[in-house]
């Protein structure tokens, strides 16, 4: 069964991503970027590479997701997979059913430093950046040849998360970003512990090891990770070979000393409601 890590882009999955390979996966203690390849992304290009149909429209491949599910679920035990699709259907399609999700652990970070860092990934304005978080029919698209093949139905900031926190289907843990960076070890105990009550586990949580896993994984080892070995998932600038930094600004990413004030103002407005719920304001 599945565990989802769900979130909207540039909101720590990453980070939570690589916090749970390293307590789980690896056999020395120590931290590299293919520990992250036991939690794969879904829905992704691999997954739908096999069938024949041509995939003419991006939202095509929807209708393989559940049959995907399945063929990942033959081998039992528990797995982690990371998406950002939104908790939806597409032309009917589930994104999810119960026979193949056994829980979520939802990524949620302050909307106002998720803008700075969606317009350095993509390369686009902040106000760009802003329609990105604001467009409800929103996905993320991917294309090779001639057929699209690992679209995942982003929507907007607001429907992704609540799609997923919402959500009465599955049991859910909500997890902010900026929790991790406050109180890492405390917000990493509360995800082990859902993980292991949704696996009917009886091991306990491992300070020690948790400890190990926040020092491995703390932003300024993932940049210098980043910087020696390259990231696979950072995305190539615009009319060159260079990578944009995954990694970026860390805690320097503060939406007081980066955005304008008209843009503040029109966020505070539009997710007045997110920002109280989840204590931002």
């Amino acid at each position: 069964m599945i565990i989802w890590l769900a979130s909207y882009p540039k909101s720590g999955n990453t980070w939570l991503r690589s916090l749970i390979a390293n307590y789980y996966f690896s056999e020395t203690g120590d931290f590299n970027f293919e520990l992250l390849e036991k939690i794969d992304s879904f829905p992704s290009n691999k997954y739908f590479r096999k069938y024949l149909d041509k995939f003419k429209k991006p939202h095509d491949t929807s209708k393989y997701w559940i049959k995907e599910q399945e063929k990942i679920n033959q081998s039992k035990g528990l797995k982690f997979f990371k998406t950002h699709n939104a908790l939806c259907k597409i032309e009917g399609n589930q994104f999810t059913n119960k026979e193949n999700t056994l829980g979520v652990i939802y990524i949620i970070r302050d909307p106002r430093n998720v803008i700075s860092s969606l317009s350095n990934h993509y390369q686009i304005s902040t106000d760009d950046a802003f329609q990105f978080m604001t467009d409800e029919k929103r996905g993320i698209v991917s294309k090779e040849k001639d057929r699209f093949l690992g679209f995942q139905a982003l929507f907007s900031w607001k429907l992704n998360q609540k799609s997923w926190v919402d959500n009465k289907l599955y049991p859910v843990l909500t997890v902010r970003y900026e929790d991790l960076q406050i109180d890492a070890l405390n917000t990493f105990k509360q995800v082990i512990n859902f993980i292991n009550k949704l696996s009917k586990s009886d091991e306990k949580f491992n300070k020690e090891k948790a400890l190990k896993c926040i020092n491995n994984c703390n932003f300024d080892n993932l940049k210098k990770l980043e910087d020696e070995k390259g990231f696979a998932e950072a995305i190539t600038k615009k009319g060159s070979d260079e990578k944009i930094k995954f990694f970026n600004l860390g805690k320097d990413n503060d939406y007081r000393k980066l955005l304008n004030e008209n843009l503040i103002n029109k966020m505070n407005n539009l997710f007045q409601e997110e920002l109280v719920k989840f204590k931002y304001e």
